[in-house]
Parts: C-alpha cells; structure tokens; sequence
C-alpha cells in the first residue's frame, strides 16, 4: 500500500473530557505513520486554533479524537469547509453515532436489536424511567469511554445515577441492563465494502468495564477472536456492519454489543473515532488477522477524503 499522502496532519488531544486518550491515540498513531515513512505532524485541536489548522498544509488528515469536538461532526464540517481529506465518517454520521438516542431510534427503525430506553430531563420523566424496571444502566448520551455511567441495582441509586448522567450531559439515557458477555466488533470500509474484523469478548472484573479498566487497569481480559459458535459469530458480525451502514458510517467504526443469556445479541452504540492505545480494540482485532498497528494505521489513512462534492470551479 502507499505511504505517498503527503503533508499528513494528526488531528488529537482535543477539548473533550476524552482529552487524555486521544492525546494518546494521537502520538500512537503519528508514530507509526512515521515508522511506515508517512510525512505526519501532531496537531492539537484542544491547543492551537483553526487558522493553524487552514495554514497548516495538510493534505490529508488522521482524526484521533475521541468525543465532543472531534467525533461528533464538529471537526469533520471545518475540515469540509477547508477542503482537507479525513478519515473516518462524515459530519451526518458522526454527529449521529456520538448521540446515543438518535443511533437508537434510528437502528429501531430498521428492524435492529437494541435495548428498549428512556430519556430523563427533568422529574417528569421517572415514571417512563422506572417503568423499564431493574436493573438499569444510565449514561450520558454523548459522551464515551463509560463516563457519567452507572449501573443501578436498586432504585434508591437512581436519582445518584440521574444526576451524574446529567452533570455530563442536558439528559440522561436509561437502558435495561443486559446481563451476558459484552462484545465489541470493528468495522473497516464503507458502504457495501464494509466488513467487520474478528469479535472480541471482554471480560471485565465485576463486569465493569468503566474508564480505569478501558484504559488503565491490567485485570481486565480479552478475547479475540470470542469463543463462540461460527454461525453466531456471523450474526455478530453482520449485525454490527448493517448497524454501520444504517447510520452512514466511513472509513472505520467499532460497535459495542452485549449477548445475553439466550445468545440474542444487542446493539448498544458505535464509535466512529475508535481509541488507538495500548489497550484500544481496533489494534487488537487487527492483530488477529496478522494487521500490525502501522499498516492498520496506514489503511485507515488510505480511506481519507471529504464527503460532500464539490462543484466544479468552487
């Protein structure tokens, strides 16, 4: 594969309270398109200004941000507006898949499985809350890396739960808790090129899977490709590339899923900038497929181009 992209910008670190990842995604990523001979520059969207940014001379970007600002449509717009390739979904899909209830009702209205759910604003919304019943999960829904959630076991560590939700976002998402094996898929292509690497089932102590165990905790385990039966891992697997495909999504992503005891699996979010630590999942089922980090990186790097045509002579 070619590694002649020109002038490539890193875009990481970033204003969002996923800050600390990115910046280290971010320097992952940058150094293995160095080693793979790629001319990649960090670029700081959380530090230095757009002005830099249109100056820069970027032929083409690598976006390693993660939440508001970065994988939320934000930065894809300005940089359709500055003209600069990039990597990963457009600004429909990703301001999308960075809200969790609108991905819900959108994979809902396609026949798609995921949890039923409520929104809570305000204290007229806990009847339709409690009527899902226990247990619950509550979680922000534009926000990532579990921040702001809470699994709630009794209803007396609910209103504790609404509140944290909502000190990171205007409202709350409220999920059945599906207990079973949680699993992640990762998608690399587009449109009907789209296909999902191996499954990969993590087990986390407890079962929580929270920031200290994505990212810093060494006690959480992983499994990739997942023990599971061919057929099923099928299903998964192309449960997670329709769920790609319905929101519009580019380039690369990574679905989340748990499958419960009857093995039914359900949908419960995608990730249009995936992380690219030590300890991120995209690598890791990668890896399986004998993809190293670098040409990993180098083939997300490949897919980056602006979504909407230009007119001739604009």
């Amino acid at each position: 594969m070619t590694t002649d992209f020109g002038r490539v910008g890193v875009l990481y670190g970033g204003l969002s309270a996923e800050r600390e990842v990115s910046l280290i995604s971010g320097q992952g990523v940058c150094e293995a398109l160095c080693d793979a001979g790629v001319d990649a520059h960090l670029f700081d969207t959380g530090r230095q200004d757009l002005a830099e940014l249109a100056a820069a001379g970027f032929e083409r970007v690598f976006i390693a941000l993660h939440g508001r600002f970065g994988e939320d449509g934000t930065i894809q717009g300005v940089l359709e507006l500055l003209g600069i390739p990039y990597t990963g979904s457009g600004v429909l899909a990703s301001s999308l898949t960075m809200d969790k209830i609108a991905t819900k009702r959108l994979w809902l209205q396609h026949g798609l499985s995921t949890p039923d759910f409520a929104v809570y604003r305000q204290a007229d919304d806990l009847p339709a809350v409690q009527a899902l019943g226990l247990p619950l999960i509550v979680k922000p829904p534009h926000e990532g890396s579990s921040l702001g959630l809470t699994r709630v076991e009794s209803l007396d560590q609910l209103d504790a739960a609404l509140a944290l939700a909502c000190r990171h976002d205007d409202r709350a998402l409220v999920e059945p808790l599906i207990r079973g094996r949680e699993l992640t898929v990762s998608v690399l292509g587009t449109g009907k090129q789209a296909r999902a690497l191996p499954v990969i089932e993590i087990i986390a102590p407890e079962g929580n899977f929270d920031f200290e165990h994505k990212y810093v905790s060494d006690e959480t385990c992983y499994i990739c490709p997942a023990d599971l039966p061919a057929a099923l891992t099928q299903q998964i697997q192309e449960l997670s590339v329709r769920a790609y495909q319905v929101l519009g999504c580019e380039g690369w992503g990574r679905a989340d899923l748990m499958l419960d005891a009857e093995n039914r699996p359900w949908l419960l979010e995608m990730n249009t900038s995936p992380g690219m630590t030590s300890h991120s999942l995209v690598p890791m089922a990668a890896k399986a497929l004998d993809m190293s980090y670098g040409e990993l990186c180098v083939a997300i790097l490949a897919t980056a181009r602006c979504k909407v045509h230009r007119v001739a002579g604009q």
